[in-house]
């Protein structure tokens, strides 16, 4: 009597074991994802690991966003406004120079949790788009808008590796940007941020770049189909610099932050204090009185 029952455990050890493996590899997958925190090295893109926090709407989606399996920034994403709400990454020196023979991209998962964790170039046959355009932007919703641009919140030029820099060309990382504001203001800044994190910043950069929405949206077919930002603002976080830096300099380190309006005029580029950012989001995002978007707003424990 004692064999068969040490069998049935065996059996039932392997076969725990085995759930247990493929939970492991369907969390390893990343894609769409329930916690960055919980899934493979997406929450290397985090300052502590640590998202920001205060948003008051449990709707929005967190994506990994993975490319060539392998994460390359997350992103929280409204499925309903077809917008990401915030990107959040980890910048790499580079020379700014931009890419733009890549093909544009969608993620998978936000469509069939069934699908490849890892972003797809868009079909040719435009008809085949159809299949997952409820759940996000699709070319379609920027060919005849020729007021905007698609604007990168984790933008090609703020990474150097030609994966990362292909990673960044979803439209799940793009919200429409009124072309004078792209172009202009928010070009920039980002160059802006690049030369000052090429130049000073020592470690690790964490960033941080999000929207707020107003009423304007861009419509298809008589159908909302993409939201459009009011403002956008980005945060960066370094706490390895450059301590000689010139005063200047120094001040915006460990963090700063900058906002600006997504129109045509009064459109410049606001550099400020994170705790400003901050207080000027809670007045214009569905957010809660704790909302931050750096752990310990980038002070380091020690």
């Amino acid at each position: 009597m004692m064999i068969p029952a040490a069998g049935n455990w065996v059996f039932s050890l392997v076969a725990v074991m085995a759930v247990l493996t493929c939970a492991l590899l369907q969390g390893a997958r990343a894609g769409v994802v329930g916690d960055f925190n919980h899934q493979e090295r997406c929450k290397d893109f985090l300052y502590m690991g640590t998202p920001p926090r205060g948003y008051l709407r449990n709707s929005f989606t967190k994506i990994c966003q993975r490319y060539e399996d392998k994460p390359r920034y997350v992103t929280m994403y409204d499925t309903h406004k077809h917008i990401p709400i915030y990107t959040a990454y980890t910048f790499k020196k580079s020379d700014g120079d931009k890419r733009v023979d890549f093909p544009w991209m969608f993620e998978p998962q936000l469509a069939s949790e069934k699908s490849t964790s890892n972003m797809q170039p868009f079909p040719q046959s435009s008809s085949m788009h159809m299949n997952f355009e409820d759940t996000q932007a699709v070319l379609e919703d920027y060919a005849d808008v020729v007021q905007y641009e698609r604007g990168q919140l984790n933008p090609d030029e703020h990474q150097s590796d030609p994966l990362d820099k292909a990673s960044t060309y979803s439209l799940t990382n793009v919200v429409p940007q009124i072309r004078e504001f792209n172009l202009g203001p928010w070009s920039e800044h980002q160059d802006l941020v690049r030369k000052r994190l090429n130049n000073y910043c020592r470690g690790k950069a964490f960033v941080v770049t999000g929207v707020t929405t107003s009423g304007h949206t861009i419509r298809r077919n008589n159908l909302d189909r993409v939201a459009v930002p009011e403002y956008m603002w980005t945060a960066y976080c370094c706490t390895e610099f450059d301590q000689n830096a010139p005063y200047f300099v120094r001040y915006k380190f460990p963090v700063f932050a900058a906002y600006g309006l997504n129109d045509r005029v009064n459109n410049h580029m606001v550099e400020v204090p994170l705790k400003n950012l901050e207080k000027f989001l809670k007045g214009r995002m569905d957010v809660d009185k704790n909302f931050q978007i750096f752990y310990s707003d980038c002070v380091p424990d020690n």
